[in-house]
């Protein structure tokens, strides 16, 4: 099942990625596993042919990031897209004031969504209201920060930008799209967010909790789910690049079914289930069979692949 975890560029959306992957594979049938903006950068998994049937189970699923916030300089987009439509003065924003500012992120479950997104109002998407100079009221959506940690203070165009998830080691330098005022202050923050959680709206929410507009500078998603920026591939090289194990993308605990037991649930039978709430299924030679819920002790399918992939 041709599954791959791509480094995206700078400067695409994901729609630019899938069509690239297209040519590269030899087929239509490409999806991915969760958007990212074109000014963001890092880790997209791309799904081909049967693999586009995981997608459901990994838009979800939790995200981490990199995160370049500035301070004092606002803008529509909530990134560095611009134009800057915002400004303050920030220089009481310090490195102290902004790691006090973010225990209270943890406890948040619903978020405003940027302006532009594609969050829709009587049938009209956010962007495209926005571009037109309307505005929407976008109801509040559900979001969760997992862990919030500020990694470094600064001048935007002095923070680091080779550095490694959490604060591990480094990973290449980030891609960063030009900054709309280098002197501008600045955090880097490393997120970890439930599925669905708008970065640049964090980005918005911090510097309102601080009392200046701000912006999200850069981001890289280091990873989605499963699937990490140290498994990535450039996205010149997707044609060469070897699939990853689909069954690991999706993180859930595996059962292995012997012959007759795959073929009952491809079948659709429901058999007891020898495992609690969601797994991976498995025929013997490794394959995914289906993705599953234990429901009153019984197995049900949620997605089935009729043939061995």
């Amino acid at each position: 099942m041709p599954a791959f975890v791509v480094d995206k560029p700078l400067g695409l959306t994901s729609h630019d990625v899938v069509a690239r992957a297209r040519r590269a594979l030899g087929t239509r049938r490409v999806g991915h596993g969760g958007t990212l903006d074109p000014l963001a950068t890092g880790v997209l998994v791309v799904l081909a042919e049967e693999a586009t049937k995981l997608s459901p189970f990994l838009t979800g699923s939790d995200k981490a990031y990199l995160a370049w916030v500035a301070f004092g300089v606002g803008t529509p987009t909530l990134d560095a897209e611009g134009p800057v439509d915002a400004r303050a003065d920030a220089a009481h924003v310090e490195q102290g004031a902004v790691a006090a500012a973010l225990p209270p992120f943890l406890d948040l479950t619903l978020q405003a969504p940027p302006a532009y997104s594609a969050v829709k109002r009587g049938g009209v998407k956010g962007y495209e209201a926005a571009r037109r100079g309307e505005a929407l009221d976008l109801p509040p959506r559900p979001a969760g920060y997992r862990e919030v940690r500020l990694l470094a203070f600064g001048a935007v165009g002095d923070l680091p930008t080779d550095v490694g998830p959490m604060g591990a080691a480094p990973q290449g330098a980030a891609p960063l799209p030009p900054f709309l005022d280098p002197a501008a202050p600045a955090a880097l923050i490393a997120l970890t967010v439930r599925g669905g959680t708008y970065v640049r709206a964090f980005a918005r929410d911090l510097g309102a909790a601080l009392g200046v507009p701000a912006h999200l500078a850069g981001l890289r998603r280091t990873r989605a789910g499963a699937a990490d920026l140290g498994a990535a591939v450039a996205l010149e090289g997707l044609a060469e690049a070897a699939p990853v194990d689909p069954v690991a993308l999706l993180g859930l605990p595996v059962v292995a079914l012997d012959e007759d037991a795959a073929r009952r649930v491809r079948d659709g039978r429901r058999d007891p289930a020898s495992f609690d709430g969601r797994a991976a299924l498995v025929d013997a030679h490794g394959a995914l069979v289906a993705v599953a819920d234990a429901v009153d002790g019984r197995c049900v399918p949620v997605r089935v692949w009729r043939s061995p992939v």
